[in-house]
């Protein structure tokens, strides 16, 4: 059983940054990557945590993501914008974007963003609910390397394709919805294959199409859709939403987020802010949301994205806990010259 360790959060997020400081990243950048992936880890998705950053820093020394990039952003109408990511980590461009889309939304009803040439967007449930703390309904659609086959098909062509979803509350924390139409998030199968440890059946086949329990052949397979056809199709709209619209590169054409084999991934992303002042008016709709939130803990069910808020309390009072062996791993890199 792997051996874990409990740090407080100010140090996992220095110790991150460290690591890919010392992997050819600037520090600015280094800052942002390494405060996203330590929320990911604090909100139990640590398949887009602590586990990220080998690969990140192993991607940063070969040249396959650029940890120097700095993303520029292009005005494309009043509620419009494109980052070209410029083959650098995700999350500075994402920084942009939540600055920058509030106050188009707020002048045009409904702002959009696009990203192109970007890599992994790590937790897009966390994106969404930064503009939800702004006051803005959100909607987040990305595309990831080929991971998951078409419905009727033997080999991957989609990737997870994540989506999310928030909206604000008027006297609590924002409502989130975030998933993969996977299965799975890869990156628990990652985090499995990491530490030797099967998983669930019906989470992905192997090379041959064949189910399999083993991590690491269902890494060279593909993952299943979530409900069948139906996943698989929003797989597609996913594809059209992050890559069609935004110019980038394809799930099937996207070279892998987890090694530093190849050029860069290339991805696409869209993030969508809609201010609710432009529709029924903030008020209104705040107490529409009160009212379905009601509806559905009244039934004993708890609203999507409520786990991260306790996991959040717990890591304030207590410090985050990790894999040990992963965080002396993270721990070496940053102590290298």
């Amino acid at each position: 059983m792997a051996e874990n360790t409990t740090l407080p959060v100010a140090e996992l997020e220095t110790l991150i940054a460290a690591a890919l400081a010392a992997s050819n990243t600037s520090g600015a950048n280094a800052r942002s990557v390494a405060c996203a992936l330590t929320q990911a880890e604090i909100d139990g998705q640590k398949g887009h945590g602590l586990s990220r950053v080998p690969s990140y820093s192993a991607q940063a020394k070969a040249g396959k993501v650029d940890g120097h990039a700095t993303p520029q952003v292009r005005q494309t109408r009043p509620g419009s914008l494109m980052i070209d990511v410029g083959n650098g980590f995700a999350f500075p461009a994402v920084d942009l974007a939540v600055e920058r889309l509030p106050p188009a939304a707020q002048g045009c009803g409904i702002a959009a963003c696009g990203f192109v040439r970007s890599h992994h967007f790590g937790v897009v449930g966390r994106h969404v609910e930064r503009l939800a703390e702004a006051g803005l309904i959100a909607l987040a659609f990305a595309n990831t390397p080929k991971a998951m086959a078409p419905w009727g098909g033997r080999q991957p062509v989609f990737g997870t394709s994540p989506l999310a979803f928030a909206a604000p509350q008027r006297s609590g924390p924002p409502i989130v919805v975030d998933l993969a139409l996977s299965q799975v998030a890869r990156g628990k199968i990652l985090t499995a294959a990491q530490k030797g440890e099967p998983i669930p059946a019906g989470w992905a086949v192997d090379e041959q199409g064949q189910p399999t329990t083993d991590a690491k052949a269902a890494l060279k397979g593909a993952l299943q859709p979530i409900g069948g056809s139906k996943g698989a199709a929003l797989a597609l709209m996913v594809e059209v939403l992050a890559v069609a619209l935004t110019g980038a590169n394809f799930g099937f054409e996207a070279s892998s987020f987890f090694d530093a084999e190849g050029g860069p991934p290339g991805v696409g992303q869209l993030l969508i802010a809609i201010d609710p002042g432009a529709f029924a008016g903030r008020d209104a709709v705040l107490d529409r949301v009160a009212r379905l939130a009601q509806a559905v803990e009244g039934e004993g069910a708890r609203l999507p994205g409520s786990r991260r808020l306790a996991a959040r309390e717990k890591a304030r009072a207590e410090g985050v806990t990790v894999d040990a062996k992963l965080l002396a791993e993270v721990r070496q890199l940053g102590n290298r010259e």
